[in-house]
């Protein structure tokens, strides 16, 4: 029983990092797609991926939630602000690669966490710990220097960590499961998307018919750049505690950070290096009292003889990396620029059932 349950933990882990390692490898697809603009990229990535998870319900015969969310007005509608909420930051994040800011983007999956507890604090008046009002303060303080140092603000990190952390606001309040929501909002993309990638053809401006059956292929291959990570998550959010996928989630920020460096060699002054420093400052604070309530938390399950979320199958433990109550944890940021949906925990063989609270890239 202990050899499977290492088992079970070393799939889950392989499967967190090659999540995390394709959503931070991501900025080396995008511009691949060129000479394809930024909008006709994510208008490609909408269409692919609905029908990437379209095929994949298929094949598992899940669509009995279709039919419960269409008799439910209030969740479609939540639905399409979800769907218009990711539409915003795909897009901004394919520009912003493309256009040669890996760096600053990467920055917004580093501060979505801190945006997040604003959130929860300012829209759902939760109540934050000192240390976690002291990574706020660091966090805030580290967008003014980087201000300074662009000569205006960060606002590709900015727009990134609100509009995912906005998405994944509304994703809990969705409770859909990961690959569902994803089939539910890119069912909602689909049509206005495929609408344009034909005004394009119709208009002679499309790279997919232009530009040669490779290009295609690139172009389709969207939807499974967008849809294999999420299942790899899926399969290590099952596998692994929340702890545990709350370090593992920084890993794509830092390989975005990375590439931006040494790969497409951009400029980092000593100010810019000032401000990334104050946010990576806030992230320990943040970390580090996330794990120590976690650690809490679990003392306490085990003196009440509970069984953890992890071992019974839900990821949602208690506090787990929970930073505040509603706290849709950093990682799921990553989502964004990378996959498609946000907090999602569910592979295609498992259950659906609600969010956990961490959002992954």
């Amino acid at each position: 029983m202990a050899g499977t349950s290492k088992g079970e933990h070393r799939t889950g882990l392989l499967n967190g990092f090659a999540a995390y390692g394709m959503w931070g490898l991501v900025p080396l697809f995008w511009p691949l797609l060129k000479p394809a603009g930024a909008v006709e990229i994510l208008a490609h990535r909408m269409v692919w991926s609905a029908v990437f998870v379209a095929a994949a319900l298929l094949f598992v015969r899940r669509w009995a939630w279709a039919g419960q969310l269409l008799r439910q007005p209030r969740r479609l509608g939540l639905v399409a602000v979800a769907a218009a909420v990711i539409t915003v930051n795909w897009g901004v994040y394919i520009w912003a690669v493309n256009s040669g800011h890996v760096v600053e983007a990467s920055l917004g999956y580093f501060i979505n966490p801190l945006v997040t507890i604003a959130m929860g604090v300012l829209l759902l008046k939760e109540r934050l710990r000192p240390v976690q009002w002291a990574a706020v303060a660091t966090g805030f303080a580290a967008v003014v220097v980087l201000t300074v140092g662009y000569g205006r603000p960060p606002w590709i990190s900015l727009c990134l960590a609100f509009s995912f952390a906005t998405y994944g606001l509304v994703k809990k309040k969705v409770a859909l499961g990961g690959v569902e929501s994803l089939a539910a909002e890119t069912a909602m993309q689909f049509l206005p998307a495929l609408g344009y990638l034909l005004w394009l053809v119709a208009h002679g401006g499309s790279s997919f018919v232009d530009d040669g059956p490779g290009h295609a292929t690139l172009l389709a291959s969207t939807g499974l750049v967008t849809a294999l990570p999420l299942v790899c998550f899926g399969a290590a959010a099952i596998r692994v505690p929340l702890s545990t996928l709350g370090l593992l989630q920084y890993l794509a920020p830092v390989f975005q950070f990375l590439l931006g460096i040494f790969y497409f060699h951009e400029a980092m002054p000593p100010e810019r290096w000032a401000g990334f420093g104050l946010v990576w400052l806030a992230l320990v604070l943040l970390t580090g009292d996330a794990l120590r309530s976690a650690r809490r938390g679990a003392r306490a399950l085990k003196e009440s003889g509970g069984v953890p979320a992890a071992v019974s199958g839900s990821p949602v433990a208690a506090g787990a990396t929970a930073v505040t109550g509603t706290a849709v944890a950093a990682g799921a940021a990553l989502a964004t620029g990378a996959v498609a949906a946000g907090p999602e925990a569910e592979s295609l063989a498992s259950a659906p059932g609600p969010d956990p609270e961490v959002a992954t890239p």
